[in-house]
C-alpha cells in the first residue's frame, strides 16, 4: 500500500529532475559541434604560431614609449584588416617613457666581478657618474629594520628567497624606498625568480612620496649569495653602479582593438585579450605577445568558422600594462563614459600567464554564472583545458572587474614562468605551438559559447 502511495511522488520527482537538468543545459548540440570543429581549426593550424613569431622576431621588445611597440602596434592592425573583422581601430593612450640607457654593475671586493644586472623599470640613474659603495646585505624589511643604523651611505642588497611572486615581488616594487628611508644611497635586489640561471629580471618599481629616489636595480640569484656568503664571512663587499636610467615626458601610444558584431544582442559584448607592451629585454614572447596573438587567433578562427555568434566578440590588446596599466584604465574609461557599454560587458577574458599547457581559466563572478562557464568547459575535453576554477582575472580587466563585469584568466602551466618572466631570455623558442594552438582552442570557444548561448551570463 505504500509502495502505491509513494509511486507518483517518484515519478513527480524524476520528472521534476529530468526537467531541470535539460533546463540547465545552456549549448546545444549546434553550438558543441561548432566548438569541436573550432577545437579541431586551431590545433591543426601553424597561422597563429607563425604570426606570433613574426611580431617576436620583429617587433620585440616594445617597451611603452618606444618606437618599436608602436611600429608592432601599426603592423598588428594592418593585419587585423586583413582577417576581415568588422571594425579594427587604435585607441589612443598617453604612456610613461622610461629608458634604461647603459648600466653595468662591478663587484670591487673581495674579488673583482662583473655582475649582469637590470635597473628597475622606473627608476632614477646614478646622475651621470658612477656610484661606488659597500654594501649591506639583507633578507627582508625587517632585517633592514633591524640593521638601521648600518644602512647610511649604503647599497642595500636584499636578498629575499623567492616564496611566492606576490610576496617577492614587494622588494622590486618597495625596496628603494625602504631602502633609502634609512640613509642608504642605492639598493638592489635578488632577481624575482623561482629559478635563475645568472639571468637578471627587471619589472617595475615605486618610489615613495618624499623619500629620495635611490637607484634600483636586480642581480642574478646566483650573485647575491655569492655576496650574501662573502658578507657572513666577515668580508668588505663593495659594488660600483653606473645607471644611465631616466624617464621622459609622456608618449603617445594605443590600444588596439577589433571586433566580430553579435547577430542578436550587438550591445552585449565579450571582451578577450592580453597586453602587447612588453620590458625592453627578450622579444616579449611569453609575456605577453602570446596571450595578444592567441587571442587575435580565437577571433580569426571564430569568423572563418562562418558562424556569427549572438553577441560581439572584442579583441583588445592593451598598451602600457607593464609599467602603469594605462590602457586597462583608457579602455575602461571609454566604456563607461563614451561607448556606455560597461553594464553590457558580458564577460572579460585575460591572458596573461604565458601560452604554456592551458588548463582551463579561473573565473571570479556569480555561481550562476560559474556553473555555466563549468558545463562550456566540457566541451574541451579533447583539448584537456576545460577546467574551471573559482576566483580569477587579470591585471589589465582588473578595472571592469572591479565595476562588476565578470572576469577570467586563462590557466596555464606555469612551473617555467617565473623562470624567464622580465627577462632577456623571453623568447620564442620557450614556448610551443601545440601548447599556444590548445591555449587558441581554450580561448576560441569559452569566448564563441558565452557570445552564443540563449541565456545572458548572469552577473
Amino acid at each position: 500500500m505504500r509502495k502505491h502511495l509513494l509511486l507518483p511522488f517518484l515519478i513527480l520527482f524524476l520528472s521534476t529532475s529530468l526537467f531541470n537538468s535539460v533546463a540547465q543545459s545552456h549549448v546545444s548540440e549546434p553550438q558543441s559541434d561548432w566548438a569541436q570543429s573550432l577545437i579541431k581549426d586551431a590545433l591543426k593550424s601553424n597561422f597563429g604560431f607563425n604570426r606570433l613569431t613574426h611580431l617576436t622576431d620583429y617587433y620585440g621588445p616594445r617597451l611603452s614609449g618606444s618606437k618599436t611597440l608602436e611600429d608592432a602596434i601599426d603592423w598588428i592592425v594592418s593585419e587585423m584588416e586583413n582577417d576581415g573583422f568588422d571594425r579594427v581601430w587604435k585607441q589612443p593612450v598617453m604612456v610613461p617613457h622610461w629608458v634604461r640607457g647603459k648600466e653595468s654593475a662591478i663587484l670591487n671586493t673581495p674579488i673583482k666581478k662583473e655582475l649582469p644586472m637590470l635597473s628597475m623599470g622606473g627608476s632614477a640613474g646614478t646622475n651621470g657618474k658612477a656610484l661606488t659603495a659597500e654594501v649591506l646585505v639583507v633578507t627582508s624589511f625587517e632585517d633592514l629594520e633591524n640593521k638601521s643604523e648600518l644602512a647610511k651611505g649604503k647599497i642595500v642588497l636584499f636578498n629575499a628567497p623567492f616564496t611566492s611572486y606576490g610576496k617577492t615581488v614587494q622588494y622590486r616594487m618597495n625596496g628603494a624606498s625602504a631602502a633609502a628611508k634609512h640613509g642608504a644611497i642605492a639598493s638592489i635586489i635578488a632577481s624575482v625568480a623561482s629559478y635563475s640561471m645568472q639571468t637578471p629580471h627587471t619589472g617595475t618599481m615605486n618610489y615613495e612620496d618624499g623619500v629620495a629616489k635611490i637607484p634600483h636595480a636586480a642581480i642574478t640569484v646566483e650573485d647575491a649569495n655569492l655576496i650574501e656568503r662573502f658578507s657572513k664571512r666577515g668580508e668588505t663587499v663593495e659594488i660600483t653602479l653606473n645607471m644611465e636610467a631616466k624617464t621622459l615626458e609622456d608618449a603617445l601610444s594605443h590600444n588596439v582593438i577589433a571586433e566580430i558584431k553579435g547577430s542578436e544582442y550587438p550591445d552585449e559584448i565579450i571582451v578577450m585579450g592580453g597586453h602587447i607592451d612588453s620590458w625592453d629585454v627578450g622579444q616579449g614572447a611569453m609575456d605577453d605577445g602570446g596571450g595578444c596573438v592567441a587571442a587575435w587567433e580565437a577571433l580569426r578562427l571564430i569568423k572563418q568558422s562562418g558562424i556569427r555568434p549572438k553577441r560581439t566578440i572584442r579583441v583588445v590588446l592593451w598598451t602600457n600594462e607593464e609599467n602603469g596599466l594605462r590602457g586597462a584604465n583608457e579602455y575602461h574609461r571609454w566604456v563607461k563614459e563614451e561607448e556606455k557599454s560597461l553594464n553590457k560587458h558580458i564577460l572579460a577574458i585575460e591572458s596573461d600567464s604565458g601560452v604554456f599547457d592551458p588548463i582551463g581559466f579561473g573565473f571570479s563572478g556569480s555561481d550562476e554564472a560559474y556553473n555555466i562557464l563549468v558545463e562550456i568547459g566540457k566541451e574541451l575535453r579533447k583539448a584537456d583545458s576545460g577546467e574551471v576554477r573559482k576566483g580569477g582575472g587579470g591585471a589589465d580587466i582588473g578595472p571592469l572587474m572591479q565595476d562588476g563585469v565578470p572576469g577570467m584568466g586563462l590557466v596555464v602551466d606555469g612551473s617555467k614562468y617565473f623562470w624567464f618572466h622580465h627577462t632577456a631570455a623571453d623568447t620564442i623558442d620557450k614556448l610551443n605551438i601545440d601548447d599556444f594552438n590548445e591555449s587558441v582552442a581554450t580561448m576560441a570557444v569559452f569566448a564563441a559559447l558565452v557570445a552564443d548561448i540563449t541565456i545572458t551570463l548572469p552577473r
